[in-house]
């Protein structure tokens, strides 16, 4: 009886108990399957193909063959690159920008959120990072080493011919080399040469060499970048936005801020009109705008017409205080999709659609991304592209579409629907097989576009071989097949080699003609046997570093030979190129006949770093050079230096360890300080000289004025960082004085003690 009632009481509590583990577990499940859901969005920006000049040939991921590139094409993981001879190319990543000089193969091993990997295979890339977040690893894998960019900064990469020799300048900022068991930092103005593939000869130098043509044409494209006016209307994450300054302009409208115009002359023009559709995975169908400036407008943002012309209403600029920041999102096609009785959206003709049509979002309107993404994914593609939206009308529409599965939405009244000559209509044919639009339009009439219902999401119309390859025309040159196949070290594993293309139609079949998931596409992926490393293994292109035991002394001869200086593959002139065919003097390996050597004026190729490639860092007659190099080793503790192995204390080694760590953390602090105070500066002198240049009456003396004047600033800045690097270097030799110092107190022997008087025998 006692043990009911006593059961009966605390019944109450029993139930709450369970009620509470019962939430708390609905809860765990939740947060579990959001976190996963959160795991297959797709990647929240993507590379743009800026520039091509010359013959740069585009092979997308997933599929065999090589075409044309053609600006504007969105690049991700699996895209590879070929600039020929005479040829160069330049990629936009919203925080960085890469550009290939010729004889340069380069593809992308990984683009997320958190990483850019990318792989060198032959040639030369300048890649400038403007911002490196806490979480952001970029990654330059080359068939001999890794680098790790540590800093925003300017960097040169060089890989030579055989793929045995990397070349790494660094102008600004900082990155870590990893391979063949060793690892090396190297820092603003120093240059480094690595040697070998199963073990690196290092050679890093202070100072750089002179700026040669390419090097000239980088500087003058982050020029242009950094004078951009656009950068004070549009956030600097959205790809493209540097070239709306040539082809446009801004001016205030009510209600929308600050708006874009582009400076069209053709009757007619309408937003994703003149260009073509692409499929690339994980997004599907892609516009790739014929415009030079139309990225940004067409992935980012809205449009709307004031006054009867279009303008684009931008993603708000990056703030300047600390608050709440959501990088935008990239979207493949900002429009929603109509169909009517002769054209559109699921109407069929033998079996067929008859055509496809489309008009672009206002900034009213939400996107609906017909690929698998999460709640989370669809409220930031939405608000970090227009500040008129609002999350809960981003809510209703996600439950509207994505829960209950309304596919033609009737009860929206698109910003856009009704605006005369907004829709676009194109041949199912001419979409599929990247053709451009406006050849290819179908009329239609607009009393049917006011009655048509709406599909807020891309219409299921399966890809073709030709929607992945796009609008370039087969291509005439692509790399020779020893480079293309040519395996890379590799720091971070990447992910597995990308899907082919027929095993992507069999998934798109499978999902109703909707672009497959991450996570379908993680199931397919093919599997290389034999190989560690965790995924590694799925891509026989990459071979992961070794771990890394010792780092071997770098060395840095003073009497370089000279022909050393023409390996960092530099326009010489004629002469120079002939003296750098000859074998330098105390070298024993003469170069390799087999070899193809440059013709003249072609000098971004320097194949006399064959001739260096083999000769072994440490060579006797480089042994004696070095004794009076003062080599600080600040790279390792103290006990893994030279004349200091028998000296092994480690939890001194630990303690002088972490205080150089903290001196590198308060030094970088510095530094980054400085670099942002010279950022400011130079923004206002690149600003007065934007002003200057558009006031039509000034005469030439004052326009020559600010120009001189910014080159003012960039010398005393120069100035700036030089006398900073030598205080650091004073203030890390007297930390290494004090720690030495501190050794050698701490390993002299003790002194015995007195022997006591009166242990002594008594006579």
């Amino acid at each position: 009886m006692r043990k009911q009632v006593l059961l009966q009481m605390l019944r109450p509590q029993i139930l709450r108990g369970i009620s509470a583990a019962g939430v708390a577990l609905a809860a765990f499940l939740f947060t579990a399957q959001r976190a996963a859901a959160d795991e297959d969005d797709p990647p929240s920006r993507v590379a743009r193909l800026a520039f091509v000049r010359g013959n740069v040939s585009f092979n997308p991921a997933g599929a065999d063959d090589w075409v044309s590139a053609v600006v504007n094409r969105p690049m991700t993981t699996g895209d590879k690159l070929w600039a020929d001879d005479g040829s160069r190319a330049e990629l936009h990543l919203g925080s960085a920008v890469i550009r290939l000089s010729d004889h340069t193969g380069f593809s992308f091993l990984n683009l997320t959120d958190e990483v850019m990997q990318v792989r060198l295979t032959e040639g030369t890339l300048n890649i400038r990072v403007r911002r490196l977040g806490d979480d952001e690893n970029f990654e330059v894998d080359t068939p001999n080493l890794a680098f790790s960019i540590l800093r925003p900064g300017s960097y040169r990469i060089n890989v030579n011919e055989a793929g045995d020799a990397t070349v790494i300048a660094v102008r600004d900022g900082q990155g870590e080399i990893t391979g063949g068991g060793s690892a090396y930092n190297i820092r603003a103005h120093e240059e480094g040469m690595f040697n070998g593939t199963d073990q690196l000869n290092s050679d890093i130098q202070q100072g750089l060499e002179d700026a040669d043509d390419f090097d000239q044409w980088c500087l003058d494209r982050d020029r242009r970048a950094d004078r951009s006016a656009s950068a004070r209307y549009v956030s600097d994450d959205v790809v493209g936005y540097e070239d709306l300054d040539e082809y446009g302009g801004w001016r205030p409208v009510p209600e929308y801020g600050t708006v874009w115009f582009p400076h069209t002359v053709i009757v007619g023009w309408a937003p994703y009109r003149y260009g073509h559709w692409v499929w690339i995975v994980p997004w599907g169908w892609t516009w790739v705008d014929d415009a030079p400036w139309g990225f940004a407008p067409f992935h980012y943002g809205r449009w709307v017409v004031v006054g009867g012309v279009w303008g684009w209403v931008p993603c708000p600029p990056r703030p300047v205080v600390a608050v709440a920041y959501v990088r935008p999102v990239y979207a493949p096609a900002l429009v929603a999709w109509v169909g009517g009785a002769h054209w559109g959206v699921g109407v069929a003709v033998g079996g067929a659609p008859a055509g496809v049509a489309w008009f672009p979002l206002g900034p009213r309107d939400v996107y609906c991304p017909s690929y698998r993404v999460s709640q989370t994914y669809v409220t930031n593609v939405n608000i970090t592209n227009t500040t008129i939206i609002n999350k809960t009308q981003v809510t209703n529409v996600y439950n509207n579409v994505y829960v209950n599965k309304t596919v033609n939405v009737t009860n929206v009244n698109y910003q856009n629907q009704n605006v005369a000559g907004a829709v676009t209509a194109t041949s199912h044919q001419a979409f599929t097989s990247a053709q451009p639009v406006h050849n290819n339009m179908i009329r239609v009439n607009q009393r049917e576009i006011a009655s048509a219902p709406v599909a807020p999401m891309t219409p299921t119309v399966a890809p073709q071989q030709r929607s992945v390859l796009g609008a370039g025309a087969e291509s005439r040159v692509r790399p020779p097949i020893p480079i293309l196949s040519r395996p890379v070290v590799a720091k971070t594993a990447p992910p597995p080699a990308p899907v082919p293309f027929a095993k992507q139609q069999e998934i798109v079949r499978e999902n109703g003609g909707r672009p497959p998931a991450i996570y379908q596409i993680r199931q397919v992926q093919p599997e290389v046997p034999g190989t560690a490393r965790g995924n590694a293994g799925a891509n026989a292109s990459v071979r992961i570093a070794p771990p890394v035991l010792q780092r071997p002394q770098q060395n840095v001869p003073a009497n370089r030979p000279d022909a050393i200086q023409g390996n960092l593959n530099r326009a010489v002139t004629r002469q120079q190129q002939n003296n750098s065919n000859r074998p330098p003097q105390g070298n024993a390996n003469p170069p390799n006949p087999s070899v193809r050597q440059d013709a003249p004026n072609q000098g971004n190729r320097a194949d006399t770093m064959q001739g260096n490639s083999n000769r072994p860092s440490n060579t006797p007659a480089n042994q004696n050079s070095n004794q009076g190099n003062s080599n600080t080793y600040n790279d390792r503790p103290l006990s893994s230096r030279p004349g200091n192995a028998g000296n092994s204390n480690p939890p001194l080694d630990q303690k002088h360890q972490q205080q150089l760590e903290d001196l590198r953390m308060k030094q970088d602090q510095e530094r980054q300080k400085i670099e942002q105070q010279q950022v400011r500066e130079r923004h206002q002198i690149e600003q007065r000289n934007f002003d200057a240049q558009r006031q039509q009456d000034a005469d030439q003396r004052q326009h020559q004025q600010p120009e001189e004047k910014q080159r003012q600033v960039e010398q005393k800045q120069q100035q700036q960082l030089q006398q900073l690097e030598q205080k650091h270097e004073q203030q890390q030799q007297k930390l290494e004085q004090r720690q030495q110092q501190e050794r050698q107190r701490q390993s002299k022997p003790d002194k015995p003690a007195k022997q006591d008087k009166s242990d002594k025998p008594h006579r």
